[in-house]
């Protein structure tokens, strides 16, 4: 049985910290040229900061240090992927985007045992494709839901000047 173009699904790809990542392109709803977010005072070490998205300011995290990679300095090709997950809209800060591939779902491998823990829950399987080797991530569990609420002060606070 051959795959037809609603059987396939689309992903994102973007690199950060030598790594390959995939996301669900429905979960994408923007990608910006990176601009510096406003830092927020008080708010935690992860946070980079917020950025403004429409009427909506959105929190950014930068993604190498959201999965325990290198941190690096934004270069021209920095770009920050404004997802759409349970709670709202988050940035992500990725060295680059490259494309968008239609895969067939079947081709999106179990996430396989070395990923343990948190690092697990990150990981929605791992798509192979050519010499490329793509970690594909589930949005809704990059963060927790006590980070969450971190982030939801820490954009109120700014907001109402708390």
């Amino acid at each position: 049985m051959t795959s037809t173009a609603t059987d396939r699904r689309s992903l994102v790809t973007c690199r950060a910290g030598g790594e390959r990542f995939a996301l669900d392109v429905a979960r994408v709803e923007r990608v910006l040229r990176y601009t510096a977010p406003r830092t927020l005072p008080n708010s935690a070490a992860w946070l980079r900061g917020v950025i403004n998205v429409g009427d909506q300011l959105v929190p950014v995290l930068d993604l190498r240090e959201r999965l325990g990679l290198a941190a690096a300095a934004p270069e021209a090709s920095s770009r920050i992927l404004v997802l759409v997950v349970e709670q709202g809209r988050i940035g992500f800060v990725v060295d680059a985007v490259d494309e968008v591939l239609g895969v067939d779902p079947q081709a999106i491998e179990a996430t396989p045992e070395v990923y343990r823990g948190l690092a697990r829950a990150f990981v929605a399987g791992v798509l192979r494709r050519e010499q490329d080797v793509f970690i594909v991530l589930e949005p809704n569990q990059l963060v927790t839901s006590q980070e969450r609420l971190t982030l939801t002060a820490a954009v109120e606070d700014l907001f109402f000047g708390r």
